[in-house]
């Protein structure tokens, strides 16, 4: 039988207003139908998705998906529990977890960086800038199952310690905690360095150009921020495996052209079948090739 079912994806965003960028690339995904909540729930998803669920039969199910966004990655997390926790038996969709877009950058930044090195991060040492962020916990969490041994940065050095054990725990990689603000502490873990990824917010420089510039070791260094000032100085946004003084750099928007590639896989990945979660990990899968 010709799979004649149009495709729908119910965007279910944990904001009031669900987001138009989401929703563009859900259009450019070549999705048929695009059905739109906000102000998401763990208290009111279940009957949305039950309407996902009960409306076309299970050998149809494919055709239907989900998307989780929104700016509070929290929220969004547990908006994701309880719609794992509705599905039963064969009634489920596929799913997508994108809030922030922190797992669709967060790969095309480890994919960035595993391209300047030959295709494979493995070995390599990582130093990741502002990672208790909901991007920055990514990029370490899945440069951490690709090989590396990550060295994560926040402004409270105790909650970067409490997130080394974590993602140790969760990966299996060895991890490392250092204070962004403490200069020598900064300083002392950029000498082992082999790449640097800065995950911090819009506008805010967390790296000087003389804090990783001349380093003998260093070999790859990633900004995700593209407002000024930048988060690591000398590096530009449109900076895209650029050759700085024989650091190979790239900035958010070098960046953001994969990650909005990977972004438009994901959701049609999402209509192959019916039993995908695409969290970051698999994220990370479906753009090895586009790098």
């Amino acid at each position: 039988m010709p799979d004649d079912k149009a495709s729908i994806l119910i965007q279910l965003d944990v904001d009031p207003q669900p987001s138009v960028f989401d929703a563009v690339v859900a259009v450019d995904a070549k999705v048929d139908h695009l059905f739109r909540h906000g102000d998401a729930t763990p208290e009111n998803v279940q009957d949305l998705v039950y309407g996902a669920l009960f409306t076309r039969g299970p050998a149809d199910l494919h055709r239907t998906a989900l998307f989780v966004g929104g700016s509070d990655v929290a929220k969004a997390e547990a908006v994701l529990e309880k719609i794992k926790k509705t599905f039963f038996g064969p009634f489920r969709v596929s799913v997508l977890f994108d809030a922030n877009g922190s797992n669709t950058t967060a790969a095309a930044a480890v994919l960035a960086a595993a391209s300047s090195l030959g295709g494979s991060i493995e070995g390599a040492r990582a130093v990741v800038l502002a990672a208790t962020g909901p991007v920055g916990q990514r990029v370490a969490r899945l440069l951490g199952r690709r090989g590396a041994s990550v060295a994560v940065g926040s402004r409270d050095a105790g909650r970067a310690g409490k997130l080394a054990e974590r993602l140790a725990e969760k990966t299996g990689a060895p991890y490392d905690a250092f204070s962004n603000a403490d200069a020598d502490d900064l300083a002392r873990t950029l000498e082992s360095a082999s790449v640097i990824v800065s995950a911090g917010p819009e506008g805010a420089q967390l790296l000087a150009a003389h804090q990783w510039q001349g380093r003998s070791g260093l070999r790859v260094v990633v900004d995700l921020n593209a407002v000024p000032p930048a988060g690591v100085e000398g590096v530009e946004p449109n900076d895209k495996d650029k050759d700085r003084g024989g650091v190979r750099a790239w900035g958010a928007l070098g960046v953001g052209g994969l990650k909005m590639k990977i972004h438009r896989r994901a959701i049609q990945e999402l209509f192959r079948s019916n039993d995908k979660i695409l969290d970051a990990e698999e994220v990370l899968e479906l753009g090895r090739d586009l790098a």
